[in-house]
């Protein structure tokens, strides 16, 4: 396993010395920021950040003013140049004097070599574009997937409704931002603002969603008559309130104004994880909109991150990443547009529920300091002006809290190269550190325009037909139109049987149906899982019996009186008799018994269990950030015993390596003593003019001989106190190969996609089977009257 590829960890880049810069991605919850000028290298950083997060299956979502992000999309696993051909520019290739194919294979041959550099390879793209689900979304544009913020005002959860504090600060959200659109900065005390949040909150705590066209009619006709303790017409005279209504239905009118409902409602759920439950990487891409448009799509998106946010247990590892490219305007350190309060709860809040932050900005100038004081990592590149670096050092050195020292700090900012960072985590000891970063997968084209983005979003489009908000449909007519029965005046039905009337105007026919409910609950003792849910079931009466049709959405209301002057079609006997209901209920409740199934999943591995009926994407998805937690825990656990066995060996190993240099020490002590001691001998017995060997010579000759002796023992001892060093190196190496399998055995059996599910059906009782007499449902059908 490449050493780049560990658990949790960003492969970033390496520093001065070549080691690799690993990032844990837990550390990214306390959030982060990236500083620096253009041309520092900041977008690749930040894709970096983002390719990473999607090889450790980690979703994100992406706000996009200048359009780079998109480049995530231009990956290519073959690295072949006709891969990159279509994205070159061909102003470049006109510059360079190269024809656009000349160019794409000099930018394939580039894109490979400066993989190859950093060890990456084919196999990795491939399994980045695997692991993830990239999609572009343009708000108020059909170039990328367009995004339904205007078509719903949804009315929060139950949960929000509760928390007055929460739904306070996604009323004053989303009023901002309303107002932003149509160019009115009121602030949260001006008239226009506390009339719009209190029509939104008595329309929510009803718990009724909205789109413009129903909000108009609210501010038209209000449901309040008070606001604080003044009357509506004190405060806000009918007249002045004119004004905000034509302002809102000028928005309305727009022909550009259909746009901003197409596409699928903003969900964060939804922009996050695909039904299948693989990670996504969305990317709103606001380059095509202007400033106010920006704003009203930033603070929207901001607010349904946090109510997601709320949704989540807590946890100490990353479960999503948001990252905001370019931040400028929208967190100044004074002013206080839409999008600043939410940005700062995010800050203060989201480390608790896994939801990481990252933003980048150009000018250090452009953020609140007290959106400094919550990041925990900083990335600085180069920066502008020697002011801006010692904007940073202030910022860095009072959010830290520690002795770093600014006249080195300074020295290492003025003298970035292109590329090269400063990293500062306040999780990792030792202080800042210096890294390049590494080349990127994704193609750094720039900034892609909107028939770029069609090109790249055209395939892939149904992705989100499913999701997109339904258009408004009149009830259903019978399939056999041609036989329909002559209208008449309303037939007596039997006074036991409940009628009741789907919406209709204009010149309608009624026609008869059996509406069939039911309600069921499904029950798992052994998982300790209950589920109910409501089944309907429609049936138009025909003369030649009864014809199951679609059933009408469960939200169409259903009067008890039809529409003036309406005509009915004739009903067969069966309609009008109570014992056709009473028989219907009982065949009912016997279908659901025989036929109908609850599922659920299991993992054997986590030994968790889905809700009955949960699509198996989401359970999919829970089970995917679950596992993370437990391998990030087991990953922990792994590295502090092998830390424990590592630190062991290395002790003896210094140990050893001492000795080493001892005996090396006493080796040549006594080879040089020996060697003096052997010269002396020989020196004396010739220069004494002796003839013969006395005593006192041998005795110094055997004197001479013990040291030689005594040296061939020292680097004896060197030579087995270097096989010592090797065996414990050895050692450590093989420790270490043992690390890197326990660690790929973790990945390989906690990642989402290996995770098996059993597949269970849970059959109800006939007791949670509770059907009530069917209704007879009078359906309106177009026609003239007979």
């Amino acid at each position: 396993m490449t050493n780049y590829e560990k658990l949790g960890a960003f492969y970033l880049g390496r520093d001065p010395d070549g080691e690799t810069v690993l990032y844990d991605s837990r550390d990214l919850v306390t959030h982060g920021v990236v500083l620096g000028m253009t041309g520092s290298g900041k977008t690749g950083l930040c894709i970096a950040m983002l390719e990473e997060a999607a090889m450790d299956d980690i979703p994100a979502v992406i706000i996009d003013p200048k359009g780079d992000i998109a480049n995530l999309l231009l990956a290519f696993p073959d690295l072949a140049p006709a891969d990159f051909e279509p994205w070159v520019d061909p102003d470049e290739a006109r510059r360079k004097n190269l024809s656009p194919s000349e160019l794409a294979k000099d930018t394939a041959t580039l894109w490979k070599s400066g993989l190859a550099q950093w060890e990456q390879g084919p196999e990795r793209i491939r399994t980045f574009r695997e692991k993830v689900e990239i999609n572009v979304f343009t708000p108020g544009s059909t170039a990328g997937i367009p995004l339904s913020l205007l078509g719903q005002l949804t009315a929060p959860s139950a949960a929000l409704l509760a928390d007055a504090e929460a739904l306070a600060d996604r009323i004053e959200g989303t009023v901002a931002s309303l107002l932003s659109l149509i160019g009115e900065k009121a602030e949260s005390h001006d008239r226009e603002f506390v009339f719009l949040s209190t029509t939104l909150q008595h329309a929510w705590h009803r718990g009724q969603s909205l789109d413009l066209e129903s909000l108009l009619r609210l501010l038209q006709k209000p449901e309040f008559e008070k606001i604080g303790v003044l009357d509506l017409e004190s405060f806000y005279p009918a007249s002045e309130r004119l004004k905000l209504v034509l302002a809102l239905n000028a928005l309305l009118a727009s022909p550009s104004f259909s746009v901003w409902r197409q596409g699928p409602p903003l969900d964060a759920e939804t922009l996050l994880h695909a039904p299948s439950g693989q990670p996504r990487l969305s990317i709103l891409s606001l380059a095509h909109l202007n400033d106010s448009e920006r704003m009203f799509v930033t603070t929207l998106v901001l607010q349904e991150m946090i109510g997601w946010m709320r949704q989540q247990p807590g946890t100490s590892s990353l479960r999503a990443m948001l990252y905001m490219d370019e931040v400028f305007g929208f967190l100044p350190p004074t002013a206080n547009p839409p999008s600043k309060k939410p940005l700062l709860t995010l800050l203060k809040q989201a480390r608790a529920h896994g939801l990481g932050t990252l933003l980048a900005t150009q000018n250090p100038v452009d953020l609140d300091y007290k959106a400094l004081s919550n990041m925990g990592t900083w990335f600085l590149g180069r920066l502008q002006t020697e002011r801006d670096q010692q904007r940073v050092l202030d910022g860095l050195l009072s959010a830290s809290g520690s002795g770093l020292n600014r006249k080195e700090l300074e020295t290492t900012l003025a003298s970035l190269p292109k590329r090269n960072f400063l990293l500062h985590n306040v999780h990792e000891p030792g202080g800042p550190r210096l890294f390049q970063v590494r080349w990127v997968m994704s193609y750094l084209r720039g900034p892609l325009q909107k028939e770029q983005i069609r090109q790249l979003m055209d395939p892939v489009r149904h992705r989100f037909e499913a999701s997109a908000p339904p258009a408004p449909r009149p009830a259903a007519p019978p399939k056999k139109t041609a036989q329909t029965p002559p209208a008449s005046s309303r037939p007596p039905i039997a006074s036991e049987v409940e009628e009741r009337f789907a919406p209709g105007t204009g010149d309608i026919t009624y026609l008869p149906h059996l509406l069939e409910e039911a309600r069921v609950t499904y029950v798992s003792r052994k998982h300790r899982r209950e589920h109910s849910q409501t089944l309907r079931r429609l049936h138009l009466f025909d003369s030649s019996g009864l014809e199951e049709i679609e059933p009408l959405p469960e939200t169409t209301p259903l009067g008890e009186k039809p529409v003036p002057g309406a005509a009915f079609a004739e009903a067969p006997a069966e309609a009008t008799r109570a014992t056709t209901y009473r028989d219907a209920a009982q065949a009912f409740a016997d279908s659901i018994y025989q036929e109908k199934r609850g599922t659920l999943f299991y993992s054997p591995l986590l030994k968790t269990a889905s809700e009955i009926n949960e699509p198996e994407g989401d359970f999919r998805q829970r089970l995917a950030h679950r596992a993370r937690e437990i391998r990030d825990a087991a990953a922990k656990a792994l590295k502090k015993k092998y830390a424990a066995r590592a630190a062991t060996i290395e002790k003896r190993l210094r140990t050893a390596e001492d000795r080493v240099a001892r005996e090396k020490a006493e080796a040549r002590s006594s080879q040089i003593q020996a060697g003096l001691s052997l010269v002396g001998t020989l020196f004396g017995a010739l220069l004494g003019g002796q003839k013969k060997l006395t005593g006192t010579t041998l005795r110094r000759g055997r004197s001479s001989a013990g040291s030689a002796t005594r040296a061939w023992k020292q680097s004896s001892d060197v030579g087995r106190a270097k096989e010592k060093v090797d065996d414990l190196e050895n050692e450590l190496a093989a420790l270490e190969k043992e690390l890197q399998a326990e660690v790929a055995k973790l990945e390989t059996t906690h990642a989402p996609t290996a995770l098996e599910l059993e597949t269970l059906s849970i059959r109800p009782y006939k007791k949670d089977i509770q059907v009530p007499t069917p209704t007879l449902l009078w359906i309106p059908h177009a026609g003239s009257h007979s």
